[in-house]
């Protein structure tokens, strides 16, 4: 019995040096050697200790996605800005910044229109336009008639990515809608189709608003796009030269300037 007895304290002796040396993490012995944890402890009985560890891999992808500050292109562009009766604030502005830095614009646009149907029987409208005017750059602002969709990512993401293919290199932003109530996920599906730095988040600003209670001002229309205008040097992926108009603006060259209505029966 004596010798069993001897056999389960050293048993019993060498699991709690076992155990201690898995709880105790970095002993030094000598300057050349020292005692590890084993991470017995914690795979046994937890605790705030036992997180992984988020991969350094991991981390450098999500650093390599932000966008960097990119050099403003200075260079007169032809700018075709599309979208939906938001269009009505703020082509004027766009049409200041455009004869304020010497671009040519053209502005479509579609009353009542979305994504849906941008991205439907307007995709060979929008190719027909592209193949027209040729712009270097385009605007965008699509989604506030689809704030309260179901489903947005199945009945609107198709239509987003057929829009931005339609585009093929050409630079943009897609200006995002101003909710005026939450949405159910149109702002998610543009952006996450969006390239890094081509998507602007107008959702949590603050307008005043038309009587309708969804369109934006005149005046708040301005400064929503000044606010898109301000956010392109340092976050966008291809800013160009936007500087805030001044009074007088420049004399309108002919064919600078061109709006036009998309009527959806043509």
């Amino acid at each position: 019995m004596r010798h069993y007895r001897e056999l389960w304290l050293i048993l019993a002796g060498g699991f709690a040096l076992f155990f201690v040396l898995s709880v105790f993490d970095g002993i030094a012995l000598t300057e050349d050697y020292e005692l590890r944890s084993a991470g017995f402890a914690k795979a046994v009985f937890g605790g705030r200790e036992a997180v992984a560890e988020v991969p350094e891999h991991v981390e450098e992808i999500a650093e390599e996605a932000k966008v960097k500050d990119v050099p403003t292109d200075t260079t007169s562009q032809t700018i075709l800005f599309i979208g939906d009766s938001m269009l009505d604030g703020l082509s004027p502005r766009m049409a200041d910044y455009c004869l304020q830095n010497g671009h040519k614009l053209v502005s479509y646009r579609w009353y009542s229109s979305s994504t849906s149907k941008w991205g439907a029987q307007g995709t060979e409208f929008l190719r027909g336009i592209l193949a027209q005017y040729k712009p270097t750059y385009v605007f965008i602002c699509l989604g506030a008639n689809e704030l309260f969709v179901s489903k947005p990512a199945e009945k609107c993401g198709p239509a987003v990515e057929r829009i931005l293919e339609s585009l093929g290199r050409t630079p943009y932003v897609w200006i995002g809608p101003p909710n005026w109530k939450p949405d159910t996920g149109i702002n998610d599906v543009i952006a996450s189709k969006s390239a890094p730095g081509c998507f602007f988040l107008s959702n949590g600003m603050e307008f005043e608003r038309k009587k309708d209670g969804a369109h934006p001002t005149a005046a708040s229309a301005v400064e929503w796009l000044d606010s898109v205008m301000r956010w392109m040097p340092h976050n966008c992926a291809h800013p160009i030269r936007m500087e805030v108009p001044q009074k007088p603006l420049p004399a309108k060259a002919p064919g600078q300037i061109i709006i036009k209505l998309r009527n959806p029966n043509e």
